[in-house]
Parts: C-alpha cells; sequence; structure tokens
C-alpha cells in the first residue's frame, strides 16, 4: 500500500475545502440583494440593458437586484468601484467596450486593470457604429464615392466624433481605405450626426441610437455598419467587408464581478445571463434599443476583450494619440 506524505494529505484537505465551499456558493448564492453598477448616468443604452437585466435577473435568482448609476471619467468612476468592491458577487458591472478595451489606449495610467481586477461573466449586447453622410451631398453617396471624394479632397475631408472611442475607430477606418479625414470633436453621438445633416462634416461613424434618429429625420444616409453580418434595424445596409473593407467593429456591453469572484458564483451568473438573454421578452426590449441581443461563457468574452485591447493601442499608437 503507498502512503501519502503528510504535506500531501494536507493539500487533497485543502483542495477538498475549497470544492466543498465552492459547492456551497453555488448553493446559497445569491442570499442578499444584488447591485448592478452602471458607468453612465441614466437614460443612456448601457443603464437601460441594466435595467432589462435587472428585472428578469431578480426573478431568476430570487433576489431584489438593483441599478446603481456612478457617471463620470468616461465610466471610469463606475468601473473602479466595481473592481476595489468585495468579490463575492454582490457588485456587477454592466461594463462597455469603452471602460475596458479602449481605456487602456487612451489613458496612461487607469486606478483599474480591466484584465487583472475585474472577471467577464457574459456579453448583454453589441451594436456595429454605422457610416453616415449628408443625404444631399451627391459626391457621397455611397462608401466607394465617399472615399474616392475624400482622396480626392484631402483638405476637405474631415468626420465628427464624439469621443476617444469614436476617433480610434475612425482612425481605423481610415488606415484601411488610405484616407485622410480631418477629426472634429464633438460633446456626444447626437451632435456629431447633426454636424454631417448640416454639412459641418463629411462623415461619421455612430452609434446606433443616434445613427437611428438621425436616418429618421431624412438628413443622413447610411453607407455602411461595421458588424461582421448585416443588421436587423438597417437590413438594407450592407457591411463594411461587403464592401471590400478588411472592418470588422462592434460595440458591446457586458456583464463584469471583481475579480476573485468564487468560481461557481460566476458560473452561477453565467448561466442566467445565457437565460435571461434567451427570453423573447427580453429580445425584444433590446433589439427595440437598436442592440443585438447576446450571451456568452466567461472565457469566451475574456478572450475576446485580450483580442481587442493590443487592436486599438496599436491604432492609437499608429494615429499619434496620445494616452492621457
Amino acid at each position: 500500500m503507498t502512503l501519502i506524505p503528510e504535506r500531501g494529505l494536507r493539500v487533497l484537505a485543502l483542495a477538498g475545502m475549497l470544492a466543498a465551499t465552492c459547492a456551497h456558493a453555488d448553493d446559497t448564492y445569491p442570499s442578499k440583494p444584488i447591485t448592478i453598477v452602471v458607468g453612465y448616468s441614466t437614460g443612456g443604452a448601457n443603464d437601460l440593458l441594466a435595467r432589462v437585466v435587472a428585472e428578469k435577473m431578480s426573478t431568476l435568482l430570487k433576489q431584489p437586484v438593483i441599478v446603481e448609476n456612478k457617471p463620470g471619467a468616461g465610466s471610469i468612476i463606475g468601473a473602479n468601484f466595481v473592481a476595489k468592491a468585495k468579490p463575492d458577487g454582490y457588485t456587477l458591472l454592466m461594463g462597455a467596450s469603452g471602460p475596458i478595451s479602449f481605456n487602456p489606449s487612451l489613458y496612461k495610467k487607469l486606478p483599474y486593470d480591466p484584465q487583472k481586477d475585474l472577471t467577464p461573466v457574459s456579453l448583454v449586447g453589441t451594436f456595429p457604429l454605422v457610416l453616415l453622410t449628408q443625404k444631399s451631398n451627391p459626391d457621397t453617396g455611397s462608401l466607394p464615392a465617399l472615399v474616392e471624394y475624400a482622396k480626392g479632397h484631402p483638405g476637405k475631408s474631415n468626420y465628427s466624433a464624439s469621443s476617444a472611442s469614436f476617433q480610434l475607430i475612425t482612425e481605423l477606418f481610415k488606415r484601411r481605405t488610405d484616407t485622410q479625414f480631418e477629426y472634429i470633436p464633438y460633446k456626444g453621438s447626437y451632435e456629431s450626426v447633426m454636424a454631417v445633416s448640416t454639412g459641418d462634416a463629411t462623415m461619421t461613424l455612430a452609434d446606433s441610437g443616434p445613427a437611428m434618429q438621425g436616418i429618421a429625420g431624412g438628413r443622413v444616409r447610411p453607407l455602411a455598419v461595421t458588424s461582421p453580418s448585416r443588421t436587423a434595424f438597417l437590413p438594407d445596409t450592407p457591411t463594411m467587408k461587403e464592401l471590400g473593407i478588411d472592418m470588422n467593429v462592434e460595440l458591446w456591453s457586458g456583464l463584469f464581478v471583481p475579480a476573485g469572484t468564487p468560481p461557481a458564483v460566476v458560473r452561477k451568473l453565467e448561466a442566467s445571463m445565457k437565460t435571461i438573454m434567451d427570453d423573447a421578452d427580453v429580445r425584444k426590449r433590446v433589439e427595440g434599443m437598436s442592440i443585438n441581443p447576446v450571451s456568452s461563457t466567461s472565457k469566451a468574452f475574456a478572450a475576446r476583450i485580450a483580442e481587442e485591447i493590443p487592436l486599438w493601442q496599436k491604432v492609437a499608437a499608429d494615429a499619434g494619440i496620445q494616452p492621457n
């Protein structure tokens, strides 16, 4: 008979205790209210998504789920709050691609590390950007025409963008089309779309909500979407790839917990999010925001973030955008 050394017995005992703890966490979680932190003000897409999820999660997990807004500093405040919270599964973040995938390119030092301090649980929604030009401008009526116009009028072509994230995405577009557009900053996406409608900007890449509002106003036209496939809300608008441009970009919202949260709790939340995002009512409400309702595994979500961060760091470096 082979005897296990005393040290080996201690290791096995510890492993057994950890397994029992994880199983217990899975059985008892949640036992009190859960808070979903949103790093933006009320009424925005991230906030609305969080409230749809909170309502269904409360029913599914049989505990109150509260949405708490902590806006400021481009969602850094909210993300940092959750990153520093107790890793017990009771403080969640409805995070967006901006503070997670883009901020490492835009800030020399963040108060949190998106990959080390936060654990992804599941994607919640994805949405493309929509390339818009002024509807009455005959020179920019299609994407090939826009590219031709920009190459022929490098000093007159510009783009409106409301944040550094949108600036980075447009810089990627410039590189993939070998064009030059001057950057004009605007306060928000609605203002960026308005600038195109009045002819103050040649083009913009806008998120779906403001883009759809501008299209409905009849003064801007959609030329392409940046997603890998056409969208339900703009089924007749081609993708960039269909038009020969190698550009596949989707912004997203997703659920996170502080790093160190017990794996059993992460798994339970991950399974809950699949149930929630498969719900017909949830899908209808999210699609009504011009957002694609999705779910994912924690592992796949983490892999996506790991691919996106270096991409945007390279785009920023190539464009000469210095981090603050």
